[in-house]
């Protein structure tokens, strides 16, 4: 089989890059001929020139909104299709999954499009619901099939008739093995939040919640770079707790900070199916998350960790402050998800779904 990925951004490595990135190498391993099509160079180029994965830079497939020039992408990238003829073209992120299918259509190639989280969701302004929602159901019409990540997502597509039931089927997100074991029980505690510095994310809270724990010892540790770090910064000096928070900003590899930590936890507004908590929970740590959208559908609340109501302070502080008391509690609720992830979120389960889906849409089984 001969696949085509498309996805916008380079600059940073989300979940929606380490998916393509690790369904490329596994097609790969396979036999398959792999290119992933990418608006731009970075990082996260570095990453699949590192592994061997064939790419090419789409120079018009730009994140921002911009009529002229999504234009001039969805022209560029189905010509760039027709010279790599593939059987099929999987499309992820927001932009690369509307020019995709779009490019996908005029190049008369299958498209499929897996969504890693909405935007017409709560937690996002009004008026850029209304516009995602247009979209979505514009480019819902060139798309014969769809993936959603959690199924949270699939259920608020319907609802919103975005997309018709035979259109959508949810795979959850699967993370490949790793030998690494993390050690719960050690004190203190560190905390752990791997996340974009956005207004997605919830870090205010997560301080707020720290700032009533400051008579316990703990320290935390923030994986991901933003413009809003100074913000943050400054409200860790204002709230007293500076001195055990520390930002790493960016890293294209966050195993050595999930071995140091003892806590997981993600403070966000909304989300798709986050697969940093597939992480912490692979690595063997207990998982406190906000309860939006399909975070919670990760973890078994009370028996892997915790799932908290959004900018609920009091509740994060209470659920937090459980797991920093009890290093018994931690190694319990680490190993459940450890074992949480064994039975439905390894990168295997997910791979053998995803692929039945392509079959499905190419009316054949995969050849090499």
């Amino acid at each position: 089989m001969r696949i085509a990925f498309v996805i916008t951004q380079a600059e940073s490595i989300g979940g929606s890059n380490v998916h393509v990135r690790d369904l490329s190498a596994a097609l790969l391993r396979e036999g398959h001929t792999v290119r992933v099509f990418v608006g731009g160079e970075g990082p996260y180029t570095e990453t699949l020139r590192d592994l061997d994965i064939p790419y090419t830079v789409v120079q018009n497939l730009v994140h921002p909104i911009s009529p002229i020039t999504d234009i001039k992408g969805i022209f560029e990238l189905k010509r760039l299709l027709k010279e790599f003829r593939p059987d099929l073209v999987s499309t992820h992120s927001s932009k690369a999954g509307q020019s995709g299918r779009f490019a996908g259509k005029l190049a008369k190639v299958p498209v499929l499009f897996t969504a890693h989280g909405w935007l017409f969701v709560d937690g996002v302004s009004k008026n850029r619901q209304r516009i995602a929602q247009l979209m979505e159901k514009v480019a819902g019409w060139v798309s014969p099939k769809v993936i959603t990540v959690c199924e949270d997502d699939r259920r608020l597509a319907l609802e919103k008739k975005v997309l018709r039931p035979d259109q959508v089927v949810t795979v959850h997100n699967g993370m490949p093995d790793l030998p690494d074991r993390a050690d719960p029980s050690r004190t203190p505690p560190r905390l752990l939040m791997v996340a974009r510095i956005s207004d997605q994310k919830d870090h205010p809270t997560l301080f707020r919640a720290l700032a009533k724990l400051k008579d316990r010892e703990w320290y935390l540790d923030l994986v991901g770079g933003g413009n809003d770090q100074p913000k943050l910064e400054a409200l860790a000096q204002e709230l007293g707790i500076a001195d055990r928070v520390t930002f790493h900003g960016a890293q294209k590899n966050v195993r050595q900070y999930l071995m140091n930590a003892q806590i997981f936890v993600l403070a966000t507004h909304y989300e798709g199916f986050p697969r940093s908590t597939v992480e912490a929970m692979r690595s063997g740590l207990p998982v406190v998350v906000t309860d939006v959208n399909g975070c919670i559908e990760a973890l078994e609340p009370g028996v892997t960790g915790f799932a908290v109501p959004v900018h609920s302070i009091d509740a994060l502080t209470e659920a937090l402050g459980k797991l920093i008391d009890d290093p018994a509690l931690r190694s319990q609720m680490g190993a459940a998800g450890r074992t949480r992830y064994e039975t439905h979120f390894t990168f295997d389960f997910m791979f053998a779904k995803t692929k039945a889906v392509y079959e499905e849409m190419l009316g054949r089984p995969l050849s090499p």
